[in-house]
């Protein structure tokens, strides 16, 4: 209101002395002649300037995704370009919706689910390299066969078709410009078709025999380090994300953290169980109670993992002797994407409590087995039962760490609903009824689950 009341005593104020320049007065007792002013709006926000309003965080995540589902191949990096805003549209107009640069939370958890496809496809995982000292992603199913000898390390497929080297040496002074031309004729007849040298990395690509490559080398004092990939031109539609992913990921000199990848996981780690049946059977996050020594559910005593689905982290558990177990309706219907998530958080977030809680979540729709959940489960809300407000059972609260093909050390948290449909297939494949009755209070029906590691 204050712009437009400000627009218009200047548009006033600038037809005012107009008319005192052309020597036009006002005469009394004639009506002066009316002036419309035309208030002037802001400008419409831009796919960019929403993007800005984002994290980087999920900025990054937004670009990594664009990046495994072949629309971007631009630097993993959370900052707003051109380039970033185009994929986004490209990516809408391949699902034929309308390309307005900004995701909705339908299609941002399809792009999701397919950038997660296309990981587990070629088996993505963030390494670190103790021989080199380097931090890089690794398409592990792609390349399974791992060697090394004093200049670093190599991964390639069975059939040599891939390859990728990792180097690492010394030498006096080096600047990337030397090393950029030195790369350029070893091996000899390589044909580049690409290069961009900065002061403290350069990136070469073309061809190499018959196979197509890409280098990218980083100094940092005496010290070079060189990631090449090579792979056969038939490879092409599967490597090149695979290429944009590696790139980005590539961290020759970590620290602290950065070095050692994912955090260890905890010696005691809190998540929420499921009751299924009055007899025992409760259904928790697989990660949660993976490599533990011993799982306790509170107040009952401890559990056998006697089933998991490792594809979507389900496990489910016994528990035996237990009585007033209440188990949850897992009734059936068409959940909306407005959910109530039901879980035990854990004891340092409630003071050392063990209540069951509640708070509300938007499940993107993407139509697949997991859906993203907004926002993120806390921590010991992983495996928390959700329910819409018709109290329709629509699934499971994974809370994981977002595999971002990028060299930020901060990996932002995310949370997943796996569907009801997946679950109950799980359940009748292990035996565990679902059908009849139940109680439909998700707090009376939901347990911590603790395990107890090394």
């Amino acid at each position: 209101m204050r712009s437009m009341l400000a627009a218009t005593f200047v548009v006033a104020a600038t037809v005012s002395a107009q008319a005192q320049m052309s020597g036009t007065a006002t005469v009394t007792g004639v009506k002066p002649k009316q002036v419309t002013t035309v208030p002037i709006r802001p400008a419409l926000q831009t796919p960019a300037d929403t993007a800005k309003a984002m994290a980087q965080a999920d900025r990054q995540a937004i670009q990594s995704d664009l990046a495994w589902a072949a629309h971007y191949n631009g630097a993993i990096n959370g900052d707003v370009s051109d380039r970033m805003v185009a994929a986004i549209k490209e990516f809408q107009k391949d699902r034929g919706g309308k390309q307005t640069g900004v995701l909705n939370p339908q299609e941002r958890g399809v792009l999701a689910e397919a950038a997660k496809k296309r990981q587990d496809a070629v088996g993505w995982k963030i390494v670190f390299d103790a021989g080199t000292g380097v931090r890089l992603g690794v398409p592990t199913k792609l390349a399974p066969q791992q060697s090394s000898d004093a200049s670093g390390v190599k991964w390639s497929s069975s059939t040599g078709t891939i390859q990728i080297q990792m180097a690492r040496r010394k030498e006096a002074s080096p600047t990337t410009a030397k090393l950029a031309e030195q790369e350029k004729k070893e091996p000899a007849g390589r044909k580049i078709d690409y290069t961009v040298v900065k002061p403290d990395f350069f990136v070469l690509s073309g061809m190499q025999g018959l196979k197509k490559f890409y280098l990218r080398g980083q100094i940092k004092g005496d010290e070079v380090r060189i990631l090449t990939i090579l792979y056969d031109q038939a490879t092409e539609g599967t490597m090149e994300p695979v290429v944009i992913a590696m790139s980005s990921a590539f961290n020759p000199f970590p620290n602290g953290a950065q070095a050692g990848g994912p955090p260890p996981r905890k010696t005691v780690e809190y998540g929420t169980g499921i009751v299924l049946s009055d007899d025992g059977a409760i259904l928790t996050d697989r990660q949660v109670v993976d490599g533990c020594l011993s799982i306790v559910v509170a107040g009952y005593g401890n559990a056998d993992r006697t089933a998991e689905d490792k594809d979507h982290d389900l496990a489910l558990l016994r528990i035996y002797g237990a009585r007033g177990l209440k188990p949850l309706a897992l009734n059936a219907g068409t959940a909306k994407p407005n959910v109530e998530l039901t879980g035990i958080a854990d004891p340092q977030n409630q003071g050392g409590g063990a209540a069951a809680s509640s708070f509300k979540a938007q499940a993107a729709q993407s139509g697949g087995a997991e859906q993203p959940l907004s926002p993120a489960a806390g921590l010991g809300f992983s495996g928390a039962a959700a329910l819409d407000a018709d109290g329709v059972f629509a699934g499971v609260a994974l809370l994981k760490p977002v595999l971002i093909a990028g060299t930020t050390n901060a990996t932002p948290a995310s949370a997943s609903l796996v569907s009801a449909d997946t679950v109950r297939e799980f359940l009748k494949a292990n035996g565990v009824a679902t059908a009849g009755g139940g109680s439909t209070d998700a707090k009376a029906s939901v347990v911590r689950v603790i395990c107890v590691r090394k």
